[in-house]
């Protein structure tokens, strides 16, 4: 095993910005490696990271302690999280037999015919915002189309205007800060009042929806009942609705703005899709796999057990990398190669694997293949507006993002 791959911080925001090579030499090495300085295995192989994600009776998702965030604990937190309802772990951080509950219940939101049902409005949303720019004119992809395109369509869906996706922007930026663990106490004394605020009027919507029919996601959840199950309370309902507008959010903002930078860096390959435009589907798999905006997640060991030859204890942290698993070479040749022709791009870990598969993967899926049919139509070329070295990608040990993306395009 190589000490330099060992030491490896992957809290440090260098390695966020670039973990390619680190991945490449864990994934020849050293696929299950324990980093000591942080006590967590890290998972790169995507044979490991498939066997782990489809075994949750031995690796657990409930992992609250971890994603809580580094002064979840203090004094000043508590007192404004007290305020509100109690933070649930739902999907994302549950197990069965709770995790099964959850996860029939609010798939029943994200169901083929809603997705299909608000394709219209996507649609609307994605060309409003780029009737704002003209040819040749320089602007940032991030703030003025990656952002408000997922936004703007989820705040529609939980009963909120246009004119108040700002509000669910700042929500979803709080809820992601907490989830990243890497913010200071400053910042998780604002994100504990945002999360109170996000609360607050949410249950409004939520009462809303109780008291007469509305047609959209957040009404769906309100109704969602199953056989035999209780519907979802409302503390339930604040949970998911606060995992989701990550999972809707953060994640295509991110997908979106890193498939632009790949085309910009791979001028070849736009001009294929905009000769090609039935591509496109097979287009967003590749950026999806490339991007893998969830870049890893942690389990704990629930029993000890022995894992490719490691005697793994009971609590022992494990950090499954998704990004590096759908680079592996194993799978996908050249795995670097940003390729929109890839043949089997559709096997990435982007949307994770087994029970917890992502349940908005066809919502980000249709945002991102939207994104790409109306910006190849509307431009012939892509270009960065600042130097490659003036990117920056948000300090975040789950979510891998660029901070902003300044183009031209003409």
């Amino acid at each position: 095993m190589s000490a330099a791959l060992n030491k490896t911080n992957i809290f440090a925001p260098e390695f966020g910005a670039d973990p390619f090579e680190f991945y490449q030499k864990a994934l020849s090495s050293d696929p299950v490696l324990y980093l000591p300085d942080i006590d967590t295995w890290l998972v790169t192989g995507s044979e490991y990271v498939n066997n782990i994600c489809r075994q949750p009776e031995i690796y657990s998702s409930d992992i609250s302690v971890l994603l809580a965030g580094t002064h979840a604990d203090s004094p000043k937190v508590k007192s404004i999280l007290d305020k509100g309802w109690p933070q649930l772990q739902v999907l994302l951080m549950s197990d069965p037999p709770r995790h099964t509950r959850y996860r029939r219940l609010v798939g029943l939101a994200f169901s083929a015919p809603r997705v299909n049902a608000i394709e219209d409005a996507i649609r609307d949303i994605s060309l409003n915002l780029l009737e704002k720019h003209s040819l040749g004119e320089v602007w940032d992809f991030i703030r003025d189309y990656a952002v408000p395109l997922p936004v703007t369509m989820i705040a529609n869906q939980l009963g909120f205007s246009s004119s108040e996706a700002e509000k669910v922007r700042k929500w979803t930026e709080a809820f992601t800060d907490r989830l990243g663990g890497m913010i200071d106490e400053e910042r998780s004394i604002e994100c504990a009042e945002i999360v109170i605020d996000f609360q607050h009027a949410m249950k409004t919507k939520i009462d809303e929806r109780r008291s007469r029919f509305y047609d959209d996601l957040l009404g769906d959840l309100v109704r969602a009942a199953s056989e035999g199950e209780d519907p979802l309370s409302d503390a339930e309902i604040l949970s998911v609705i606060q995992q989701l507008t990550v999972a809707g959010n953060e994640t295509s903002t991110n997908a979106m703005a890193e498939g632009i930078k790949l085309f910009i860096e791979n001028p070849d390959q736009w001009e294929l899709l905009r000769k090609r435009p039935e591509l496109i589907k097979n287009a967003t798999e590749e950026i999806l796999r490339l991007a893998s905006p969830v870049a890893g997640i942690w389990r704990i060991v629930k029993q000890d057990t022995v894992f490719n030859g490691h005697d793994l204890r009971a609590g022992a942290k494990v950090m499954l990398r998704f990004a590096a698993a759908s680079r592996d070479p194993k799978i996908f040749e050249n795995p670097d190669q940003f390729n929109i022709e890839r043949p089997n791009a559709k096997s990435h870990f982007a949307f994770g694997r087994g029970i917890h598969t992502c349940l908005g993967n066809m919502l980000a899926r249709k945002e991102i293949m939207v994104a790409l049919e109306h910006l190849s139509q509307s431009f012939e070329t892509l270009k960065l507006a600042v130097p490659k070295s003036e990117l920056i990608y948000s300090p975040n040990i789950m979510l891998r993002g660029l901070k902003s993306l300044p183009i031209i395009t003409k």
